[in-house]
């Protein structure tokens, strides 16, 4: 069965190249803002599941069995969801937020087999405990760049990992892709 990768996300491509599942990137655009009064949670399930629809549609006529997989992350803190900074400054303030503090972060898995139009769609949420940080940890983590695309403006998988005390939950689903969850549902329907 053909696997398709709803996201341009290396960073979740590679968490399935990693756990050796084959399958191909078939991205799109959306608008991935919150709506009003919309949860975290039902904001990373219906991004997840609109990825993974619009993915779907293009691939109508496509004659060999598929599932699509499509994810959406967020890191939330005190009730309001950070994606990902659209400056420096907007990093700084986010790292700012995080400092010293525990938040959530919460991924949505939609994942959809085309022959018989069976959807899966899931939400991990993993807590995760930051160090307290100065504006000089700040500073320099800013100036290597890879807080600019990354959702709470930090990757655990590099530099920010330094500052992550500890996680209760899923390593990968802060990484960007719940595995363990992701390789279930696969399994489940079939794909693997």
């Amino acid at each position: 069965m053909k696997i398709i990768l709803a996201s341009a996300s290396p960073r979740r491509a590679e968490v399935l190249s990693d756990a050796g599942i084959r399958f191909d990137v078939m991205s799109v655009e959306m608008d991935e803002s919150r709506r009003a009064g919309e949860s975290a949670e039902a904001m990373v399930q219906r991004l997840a599941e609109g990825k993974a629809r619009a993915s779907s549609a293009l691939l109508r006529n496509v004659e060999e069995p598929v599932i699509v997989i499509g994810a959406d992350t967020v890191v939330e803190i005190e009730g309001d969801v950070l994606g990902k900074p659209g400056s420096t400054a907007s990093a700084r303030e986010m790292l700012g937020r995080l400092s010293g503090k525990t938040h959530r972060v919460l991924t949505g898995v939609a994942i959809l087999r085309l022959a018989d139009s069976t959807a899966r769609i899931e939400v991990e949420c993993t807590r995760v405990h930051f160090a307290a940080l100065t504006a000089s940890d700040i500073d320099a983590y800013v100036a290597t760049g890879e807080p600019l695309d990354k959702a709470g403006a930090y990757g655990i998988q590099g530099y920010g990992g330094r500052f992550v005390e500890r996680i209760e939950g899923c390593y990968f689903n802060v990484v960007g892709l719940p595995l363990a969850r992701v390789y279930r549902i696969l399994k489940e329907l079939g794909a693997l």
